[in-house]
């Protein structure tokens, strides 16, 4: 199976009790066999607040997975930035909107001047769908180079990427796979990634990573990646970065992965944590690019950039600031960091702010470990190739009192 394997199964339904057996029936009979639930007992939450979640009778459960309210569940500034701007006015970007141009300028201050146009969306998927598109119309070229457990979106496009969901067979035949860096040599096979496609005639469009590589098990030390980036711009490729998951400020070096490697992409996309929780994603490209694909096709987006959308980003985006959001999450994932390796069990442990991957011996055990984590009112995901990375990606108002409750959680049921 691809993909994470800690989910509910089905079958078992006849196990949960009579309210939650219910809700699980009418849920699949509505939404179908596609979705998933996660846990082998899923959990119902009524509301949130900073790293805590809470279900009906009051049980809290610790949050360490869930990196889209990045600034703490139900952040009263974001949701009262919501509230204002859903009461006065929603339109689109069609209209002239102070706040959309203000909010534009104060996100791509956060890039190199060269990444000097913004595109909105509701999605990162959707970005990333966009930013291969204009990939595609700047460079005439189809080709695009993933990495071997990718996940980008999904979108028809962009599942056709995304390995993690249904395997290399999902792929398009215009799709490349690279090992993951650490299971190869990057440069090298990046560069045989290009022939291969040039074998079959196919010219790069783009090289296309996430930049903490969060499906492959999380990868922080990238060895020749500048090289492979060179290698795909010769071949007259363009390099995205995909920051839907590390950007933000969760690697607490800064707010974008890619700064961390050197690097200055032709593309970046990001979504997940830009509005905690709303519904709000973006591209950001050299305008020169955006002027290719501008002289053919034209761009909108019903909601994406919203006035309501835009509220809420730039409520987080002051928030993640004003709450110095960035150097706590290098803090806390420092002292994150420096713990886990001592825990038995844990195989190693590597990341960076609050993006920590954690290996364990198999699968099983990190089935089994995910699992028990949340019967002791824990959230915490996994990844990989080999679905054996236990993912710790929290709010980043995690502190230290949040972290030695992970530590102390993991010591217990890994033992």
């Amino acid at each position: 199976m691809s993909g994470p394997t800690a989910y509910f199964d089905p079958a078992k339904a006849s196990a949960l009790d009579p309210q939650t057996r219910d809700l699980v029936e009418r849920r699949a009979r509505s939404l179908g066999s596609a979705y998933r639930l996660f846990y082998d007992e899923p959990v119902q939450f009524v509301r949130g607040s900073g790293t805590k979640l809470y279900t009906a009778d009051g049980t809290e459960y610790l949050d360490a997975y869930n990196n889209v309210p990045s600034v703490g569940h139900a952040h009263p500034r974001v949701a009262a930035a919501i509230a204002e701007q859903a009461a006065r006015l929603t339109t689109h970007t069609r209209y002239l909107d102070r706040a959309l141009v203000d909010y534009a300028e104060d996100l791509l201050g956060e890039f190199p001047s060269s990444l000097s146009n913004v595109m909105f969306t509701c999605t990162g998927s959707e970005a990333n769908d966009l930013a291969l598109r204009i990939a595609k119309a700047a460079t005439g070229a189809p080709g695009v180079i993933v990495t071997a457990n990718a996940y980008h979106g999904v979108t028809t496009e962009i599942a056709a990427i995304s390995p993690s969901l249904g395997g290399r067979a999902s792929l398009a035949d215009w799709v490349r796979v690279v090992p993951a860096p650490g299971d190869g040599d990057f440069a090298a096979d990046v560069r045989g990634a290009i022939q291969s496609l040039a074998t079959a005639g196919i010219q790069p469009a783009a090289l296309i990573v996430d930049t903490i590589f969060a499906s492959d098990g999380v990868r922080v030390d990238v060895p020749g990646f500048a090289d492979a980036v060179a290698s795909v711009r010769g071949a007259g490729g363009l390099f995205i970065a995909d920051e839907v998951q590390p950007g933000f400020g969760r690697l607490g070096t800064g707010m974008w992965g890619f700064a961390r490697h050197g690097l200055q992409p032709d593309i970046v996309t990001m979504g997940k944590p830009m509005g905690n929780g709303h519904p709000i994603a973006a591209m950001v490209a050299r305008p020169e690019l955006v002027d290719t694909f501008g002289r053919h096709v034209r761009y909108f987006n019903t909601f994406g950039g919203s006035s309501v959308s835009i509220a809420a980003a730039q409520a987080t985006l002051d928030v993640l600031r004003d709450e110095q959001l960035i150097e706590n999450a290098r803090n806390v994932g420092d002292y994150l960091l420096e713990q886990l390796p001592a825990i038995d069990g844990i195989v190693e442990a590597h990341g960076v702010g609050l993006f920590i991957g954690a290996r364990v011996a198999s699968e099983d055990v990190a089935l089994r470990t995910v699992n028990d984590l949340k019967r002791r009112h824990i959230l915490l995901g996994e990844s990989g190739l080999n679905n054996d990375v236990l993912k710790i990606r929290p709010p980043l108002v995690f502190d230290r009192a949040d972290a030695d409750r992970l530590l102390e959680g993991l010591a217990a049921v890994l033992a």
